[in-house]
């Protein structure tokens, strides 16, 4: 599915949906995680990684935090 599709079928702006593909976000409100599983038939854990502080890639990579 291509990211204007989901985009259409959740609601979602691209822009944020872009942001949240890039893990560019520290939030995500619970109806906007329903609506991206029940669009991609998937669960909240299948989109969603545990990275602890301070070792998330972009972090290590000297961009601002």
């Amino acid at each position: 599915m291509s990211l204007t599709e989901l985009s259409q079928r959740v609601g979602v702006s691209m822009t944020n949906l872009s942001l949240l593909k890039t893990g560019k976000v520290k939030a995500i409100r619970f109806s906007t995680l329903e609506a991206i599983c029940e669009a991609l038939d998937c669960q909240p854990g299948d989109l969603l990684e545990h990275v602890p502080d301070g070792t998330h890639p972009d972090l290590t990579q000297g961009e601002p935090t």
